[in-house]
């Protein structure tokens, strides 16, 4: 999933760029530009935790981080790009959802990664 969502924020990038540049409002493709950018940050996120449950597979909430930022991609992202692409602002009340699903990603590993209930560190006795 990682791999799918960085790949197509490039492809997205790219054809925004290139192909919408004559087409869209400087506005519009400022919305493209963030949605890419955020996609691609929460994509490397959500690489890194995809080797982080395989490495530490009982450490709470990684699962529920990667799902929040795949979640928050498709909503923040995806509500850029509609808006961009469509100029229907009405879906622009899912921007600041797709945000707060962000947040909420970021808040569980700092949960996770502060709570007591962790084996982090422990399981590197093979």
């Amino acid at each position: 999933m990682a791999a799918v969502l960085g790949a197509s924020s490039v492809l997205i990038g790219a054809f925004a760029a290139h192909a919408l540049k004559a087409h869209l409002s400087v506005q519009a493709l400022g919305w493209i530009e963030t949605g890419v950018q955020y996609q691609q940050f929460h994509s490397l996120a959500i690489l890194i935790l995809a080797f982080a449950i395989k490495l530490w597979p009982t450490w709470p909430g990684l699962d529920k981080a990667a799902y929040s930022f795949i979640m928050g991609i498709l909503l923040f992202s995806g509500s850029l790009y509609f808006m961009a692409l469509t100029d229907i602002r009405s879906l622009a009340l899912l921007t600041p959802l797709g945000g707060l699903v962000f947040l909420i990603g970021w808040g569980i590993l700092i949960w996770s990664a502060t709570g007591a209930d962790t084996d982090f560190g422990k399981q590197d006795d093979r």
